[in-house]
């Protein structure tokens, strides 16, 4: 899951990324509400907690403008004021929850699990494909009924993606920017050098499961034969 965090308190941002890098989620913080529009714009983003009080265009202008085009991406606003008329009209402008400053960790992290079930993105702790198995709670791949091999960032994130997406090419530009972000130095090459580690471990599990290449497009999850 990749997440937009719109959000002009430094410190603040900086903490909240921390705490969703180390759950394995993909995140890009902007700072301004310029950006944060720009940013929900590309599409990539499974979720934006997006901050009211914010330079340049505050948050409320950049929920209008997305729900204006027909953009259904989950917002979930974070408000300093703690003043009814205020949540009901970002909840009227689009939002889909809210939270008020000062929030618990905890809090933050059990709204934003409840936008993307609605959503439908389901963070189980294990999915499963063909003979291959994805623990999301360990980073860990494992053949059905037997070992286990250990992943690294990357490698679980590419991977998630493509479980997601079973029997679908995945294009490799799609894979860059929801893994590295939409403004990341990145390459194809990048891709290939994390979708080569993941075969060899899957070639060490003897998986019949199998990453299966598109010339030039991109990657599909395949059941092998």
């Amino acid at each position: 899951m990749r997440i937009l965090l719109v959000e002009d308190e430094i410190r603040l941002s900086q903490a909240l990324v921390e705490i969703f890098q180390k759950r394995r989620y993909g995140v890009d913080a902007v700072y301004t509400g310029t950006d944060g529009l720009k940013y929900a714009r590309s599409g990539i983003y499974d979720a934006v907690i997006l901050d009211i009080m914010l330079p340049g265009m505050d948050g409320f202008e950049v929920l209008k403008t997305l729900r204006a085009e027909k953009n259904s991406v989950p917002v979930l606003v974070l408000t300093a004021k703690d003043d009814v008329s205020d949540l009901v009209k970002g909840l009227d402008t689009g939002a889909d929850d809210y939270l008020v400053k000062p929030f618990s960790t905890e809090e933050l992290l059990a709204r934003l699990r409840a936008l993307t079930r609605r959503k439908g993105e389901v963070r189980e702790n294990t999915v499963s494909f063909g003979d291959l198995v994805l623990n999301k709670s360990n980073c860990e791949l494992q053949k059905v009924g037997g070992e286990a091999i250990k992943l690294s960032l990357k490698e679980f994130q590419i991977i998630e993606l493509l479980f997601e997406n079973p029997r679908q090419i995945i294009k490799k530009e799609r894979i860059i920017e929801k893994i590295w972000g939409g403004d990341s130095d990145a390459e194809y090459n990048n891709v290939e050098v994390y979708i080569s580690f993941i075969r060899k471990k899957m070639e060490q599990l003897k998986v019949t499961t199998q990453i299966r290449t598109s010339r030039g497009i991109g990657y599909s999850l395949e059941e092998g034969k």
